[in-house]
């Protein structure tokens, strides 16, 4: 499955944003779905995951009550929404695809990657 991440920008903190994911060349469906981030110096890190019916989520600590994910099967699309954003929120934020049966943040469990997309919270 081959992914587009899109949506990054700069942002003030407190700000919000929404990001988007789309997918093409297989069924959507059938992929649990994740989102993770990168900062300068930093290893990617796990941000959030979806599972194949968008019924279950999970989230990293530092973002639980702050970001949502999302996904709409209809649209081939996964989306992030950020709010309450933070300075050590920046990061290149990348969506990644897994045949994996539940979520997880392994990142070696996600076979598809996107390009990432900046997200920058700066005043």
């Amino acid at each position: 499955v081959q992914l587009q991440a899109s949506g990054g920008g700069l942002v003030q903190p407190g700000g919000s944003l929404r990001l988007s994911c789309a997918a093409s060349g297989r069924t959507f469906s059938n992929y649990v779905m994740g989102w993770f981030r990168q900062a300068p110096g930093k290893e990617r890190e796990f941000v959030a995951g979806i599972d194949r019916s968008g019924v279950t989520t999970s989230y990293t600590d530092s973002v639980k009550g702050r970001f949502t994910i999302s996904r709409d099967n209809a649209k081939n699309t996964v989306y992030l929404q950020m709010n309450s954003l933070k300075p050590e929120d920046t990061a290149v934020y990348y969506c990644a695809a897994s045949t994996a049966i539940w979520t997880s943040p392994n990142l070696n469990l996600y076979n598809s990657w996107g390009r990432g997309t900046q997200v920058t919270v700066s005043s």
